[in-house]
């Protein structure tokens, strides 16, 4: 008789993803909401890196790189948008969407380069 039956070693039982976004998107308002500016862009990467990690696990995407880069221009795009517009605290959380922006555009680029090709 099986343990578990109807369970096959083929399915994976759960994801790590869903705790990284969790981590990521709690270190990322830390740092906004104390002003750690590295903290939050830290944050922000761990965010942005989970959120491309489920969507290549579920299939939606097919290169994680180019996923990151998507999710660079799309931080780019919202940290201009608000560093520009607002002034004051609300300008740091755009800084560092920013700089988190800047830095997965240039781990994406990187990444597609360096990716060994696979047969």
């Amino acid at each position: 008789m099986d343990e578990q039956p109807g369970l096959s070693d083929e399915y994976r039982k759960a994801s790590p993803w869903p705790l990284f976004v969790a981590f990521g998107l709690a270190i990322f308002e830390i740092g906004i909401v104390w002003p750690l500016f590295p903290v939050a862009v830290g944050g922000l990467l761990l965010f942005a890196g989970s959120v491309v990690g489920i969507l290549r696990e579920s299939g939606y995407i097919a290169d994680p790189w180019k996923g990151l880069v998507t999710a660079s221009v799309l931080c780019l795009a919202i940290g201009a948008l608000i560093s520009y517009t607002t002034g004051g605290s609300v300008q740091l959380r755009g800084l560092a969407i920013l700089a988190g922006g800047i830095i997965l555009l240039a781990s994406g680029v990187f990444g597609s380069f360096w990716q060994p090709d696979t047969v």
